[in-house]
Order: C-alpha cells, then sequence, then structure tokens
C-alpha cells in the first residue's frame, strides 16, 4: 500500500472512532436548559463573542436584552446595530471608563441603576437570552453587591441564557457558570502605539 494510500485508511479508520465517540456523547446530551456563560481573560474579544451569540439568538427570532456595563461614552457598533432592533432591549450604563470617570460614588450611583435593568431582564421569562456585558468590573470593584448578582443569576428562568462579560471573574461566578471561556492576550496592537480601529474594537 502507498504512503498515500495508508494515511487514507488511517485517516477513515481514526474519524470513524472519533464520530462513533461524538455521535455517543451527543446521544447522552439530554438537558435542556438555560445556560449561564462566562467570557473572562485579558485578551481581546470577550463583548465580540457575547454579540455574536446575540446574533445568533435575534436570526432564531428569540427575545434578547443587553446591559453593556462601563461602555457608552463611545459611539458601539454593536449598539448601532441591535439597540432599535424588536428582540432586543438594549440598555447602556454610559459613564464611560472608571479611570475617566474618577468618581466611585457616581460610578456606584450608575451601577445600581443599571442593575436594575438587568435585574428586570433577569426575572421576565418571554426574554431568552441577556447579555451582561462588563459585569465582572462591577463585582470587582464592589459597585454591586456580590451575593444580589448570584441570587439573581441562580433564580432566573429556567431556559433562560445569560453571557457574562469583562476580565477577572470571581470564583463564585465561575463556580455557577456552564461554560467559562479565558480569553487570553498574545498581542495587542495597542502596545505598539496603535489607536482603536472602528469595526474591530468599537
Amino acid at each position: 500500500m502507498s504512503d498515500d494510500k495508508s494515511r487514507n485508511a488511517r485517516h477513515k479508520r481514526a474519524m470513524q472512532r472519533k464520530k462513533e465517540y461524538i455521535d455517543g456523547r451527543i446521544k447522552e446530551a439530554t438537558i435542556d436548559k438555560g445556560l449561564l456563560v462566562v467570557l473572562t481573560g485579558n485578551g481581546k474579544g470577550k463583548s465580540s463573542s457575547a454579540f455574536g451569540m446575540l446574533a445568533r439568538s435575534v436570526g432564531h427570532g428569540l427575545r434578547c436584552g443587553v446591559v453593556q456595563f462601563i461602555k457608552g461614552k463611545w459611539e458601539c457598533g454593536e449598539q448601532l446595530l441591535f439597540q432599535d432592533h424588536p428582540l432586543v432591549e438594549f440598555h447602556v450604563m454610559a459613564t464611560g471608563f472608571t479611570w475617566d470617570t474618577q468618581d466611585r460614588e457616581a460610578d456606584i450611583e450608575a451601577a445600581e441603576a443599571t442593575w436594575e435593568k438587568a435585574r428586570g431582564l433577569l426575572a421576565d421569562p418571554e426574554v431568552k437570552v441577556v447579555i451582561l456585558d462588563e459585569l465582572t468590573y462591577m463585582l470587582t470593584y464592589g459597585y454591586l453587591d456580590k451575593d444580589s448578582v448570584l441570587k439573581a443569576l441562580s433564580e432566573r428562568p429556567a431556559d433562560q441564557h445569560v453571557i457574562v462579560t469583562g476580565r477577572n471573574a470571581s470564583k463564585e461566578l465561575i463556580e455557577l457558570a456552564d461554560t467559562v471561556s479565558e480569553i487570553g492576550e498574545t498581542k495587542h496592537p495597542f502596545y505598539e502605539g496603535v489607536k482603536v480601529q472602528k469595526g474591530i474594537d468599537y
């Protein structure tokens, strides 16, 4: 048997074994439930991933909600696309970054007001997908009561999916989550003096 034929035969056997394994796992996956997805880590793409899931959900005709903490001073492409969509309820804290505001009391007040919007979405059984963008910072900085946030996440409707983004997700949030993806940073042009780019960074 030639090298190519031998390799092709080994490949076919390997793919047959893989298909058998994957088909078995799919057959065993019988639980249907709302998922808590946490996208954390220092790398770029956490919010982008969340909004990709929003686009997917809207494509399936699901009612969705978005709450953006911290952001809001810049014109955001995701907000421009989704804020007027009939299936999406969009709320933005609109204070900008904490290093710009430099006012902890005002930030806490804004965070609490914005969290009330999030709490309403988490309690609404008609809302099937909720994005809590940059929520992790609100917990890290102590702007929101961690126990109250975790309770709202735990008591949401059983079929509601929630996507939380932001660096330094707390241990308790990670333990509660069904899916946790930590996005690492290998390179970033900002450190080479490249300014943020429309369509890529905002």
